[in-house]
């Protein structure tokens, strides 16, 4: 097998170009793999699995683009490099109607005189100047972009502030204003429940589920998940509790975080009390005591179920599992004790560690609800385990998990070569933005690493959440038969799923019952709602929006018929990095 690499000095390309030429190449007669990335770490050590690591690859810096080929002749892979190098010089495609795209936010502007709200997607180091100009021209922000630093989240959210403007992000990874989705939203029904989430997938799956639940969603506002830090404060959480508790269209609130700080969380409940309307409070991986207008949720389906219930006064039957705990772990091999969970959701990967650890003690993440319990989620697994695989770590330089597979396709096979695993937890996030057919390619990887299980005489359980409705674009019926057909155990909510993970290896001797989560302590403060009558201005209509960064986004807007138009935003100082540098000094 032959392996060259071709190392672009200091080179940016957009990931999702990346990702559409990367499977251009692999594509071609005689390649046997192919990786188009960034040269991060984390990016090198995917290479490497794949066997795609040269000399060349393994010295690029972390701003260098490196394109990798491994096929069956040194013609094959020069034939291979050179299409890479082709299509990515031809990477500007000119949009669905092929429209001038403007180069400036005022550009912008001026095409949608009516924008209320600007979508930002561009990679961190970038995405602070661009939303800052966003609010200098008066309009809300959705800011998608992680690996932003933490001086210029509270620079931005105290310029919207100042402005009336709500800042979403930075990391925000879904939202539902006026009925549309931004990021990765599903398609659900409007209603009278208003959600507040420092939670991208923990609003993905309330929102659903109470959809599911014959419920409706009014509107959906994401914080990101630093908000409820004690360096933030939960800015956006309480700006956008204050937006629900004045709009006349939502009667029950709905608010999702991973823990926050002690003291962010007693501001919350407190401010929660203030609202006039009932509060639904889900910490995942913590209880809530219930207080006065406060009820707690013990899970993200239990918030649905209650906010169900306090606004329309009944709601669906959750569906019964059909998995059998018991006859699953007696499939499993003596030495067969080990999870491994597998999320692009970091709220579900959360909860999914808070619900486990109730059943099997210890479960190590990247993402660790308690710091104990930290890993390094570049480094192989051991013992449970339980990654986030869109943790910053892994999208620095590549996509979310839920847009390009790769990542976990990758780790799916190497965890279910581990002969000490039994069970591998998934969760499978439907909707606009997301992958438009994740069965298609976790379907048969899931067979496969089943049957490589079966051929070393051990049995593979795979469990996943499919987090969606029958609304969204990608059919949820669909995705479940053909994960049901791979051999999943397709559970209908996170909760239920990491449940059947735990209670299977308590089969096998780990913990019989599952522990409560621990309650959070806190006595709620006297908190005055800000003032958010411009951000409740904003949830009475469907946004129209500019949109920064991937264009994805922009087609899942027309997708819903929303006004759009699309940046051609490029790096500025073609993002080499001495060159920025020195732009930032000319401008200090």
């Amino acid at each position: 097998m032959i392996v060259r690499s071709a190392v672009k000095r200091s080179t940016y390309v957009d990931s999702v170009t990346l990702m559409l030429v990367q499977k251009e190449v692999r594509q071609q007669p005689g390649v046997t793999e192919a990786g188009l990335v960034v040269a991060t770490d984390a990016n090198r050590t995917l290479l490497r699995d794949a066997g795609l690591l040269s000399p060349e690859a393994e010295a690029a810096g972390p701003d260098d683009l490196v394109i990798s080929v491994s096929g069956t002749s040194d013609n094959v892979v020069a034939a291979a490099l050179a299409l890479a190098e082709q299509l990515l010089t031809q990477r500007r495609h000119p949009t669905a109607a092929g429209e001038y795209r403007p180069r400036t936010i005022a550009a912008a502007r001026r095409m949608l005189p009516d924008a209320t709200i600007a979508a930002i997607s561009v990679p961190g180091r970038f995405a602070a100047a661009v939303a800052r100009d966003v609010l200098q021209e008066g309009l809300h922000v959705f800011l998608f972009s992680d690996n932003v630093p933490l001086e210029d989240e509270l620079a931005l959210k105290r310029m919207a502030a100042e402005r009336g403007r709500l800042l979403m992000g930075p990391d925000c990874g879904t939202a539902l204003v006026g009925g549309v989705g931004l990021g990765f939203a599903n398609k659900v029904r409007r209603g009278s429940v208003g959600i507040v989430a420092a939670a991208g997938t923990g609003l993905q799956e309330v929102s659903t589920l109470i959809h599911r639940f014959g419920g409706g969603v009014s509107q959906g506002i994401g914080t990101g998940g630093r908000d409820v830090s004690q360096a933030v404060g939960g800015m956006t959480m309480l700006q956008g509790l204050a937006a629900l508790a004045a709009d006349p269209e939502t009667t029950v609130l709905v608010l999702v975080a991973k823990p926050p700080h002690p003291g962010v969380a007693a501001r919350i409940l407190g401010a929660a009390q203030r609202a006039g309307k009932p509060v639904v409070a889900c910490f995942v991986g913590s209880r809530v005591a219930s207080r006065g207008r406060v009820v707690g949720a013990g899970t993200l389906e239990d918030a649905a179920l209650t906010a169900v219930r306090l606004a329309v006064g009944r709601t669906g039957e959750p569906p019964p599992s059909l998995a059998l705990p018991a006859q699953e772990a007696a499939r499993l091999a003596p030495g067969q004790r080990n999870l491994r969970g597998l999320y692009s959701g970091g709220t579900l990967c959360a909860e999914a560690q808070g619900l486990l650890r109730g059943y099997v003690g210890h479960v190590r993440s990247n993402a660790p609800l308690d710091p104990a319990d930290a890993t390094d989620g570049l480094a192989p697994s051991s013992g449970h385990t339980v990654l986030d695989l869109g943790g910053e770590e892994f999208t620095q330089g590549r996509l979310h998990p839920m847009i390009d597979p790769t990542l976990r396709l990758q780790r799916l096979a190497q965890e279910a070569e581990d002969p000490e695993v039994g069970v591998v937890l998934l969760d499978v996030v439907l909707g606009f933005g997301a992958d438009r057919d994740p069965a298609q390619t976790l379907a048969p990887a899931i067979a496969q690493a089943r049957q490589q299980a079966l051929a070393a005489g051990r049995y593979l359980c795979v469990i996943g959440a499919l987090c969606g409705t029958e609304e969204d674009p990608q059919e949820y019926r669909d995705q479940q038969e053909m994960l049901v057909a791979a051999g999943m155990l397709v559970e209908s909510s996170n909760a239920r799923a990491a449940r059947l993970a735990g209670r299977i290896l308590a089969g096998r001797g780990a913990k019989s019952e599952e522990r409560a989560s621990p309650l959070l302590e806190v006595t709620p403060q006297d908190v005055d709602l800000p003032d958010a009558a411009e951000v409740v201005r904003l949830l009475h209509a469907p946004p129209q929006v500019i949109n920064v960064g991937l264009e994805l986004f922009a087609e899942s807007l027309r997708e819903q018929r929303i006004p759009v138009v699309d940046l051609d935003w490029r790096p500025p100082a073609g993002g080499k990095k001495h060159l920025l540098e020195l732009l930032n000094k000319l401008e200090a």
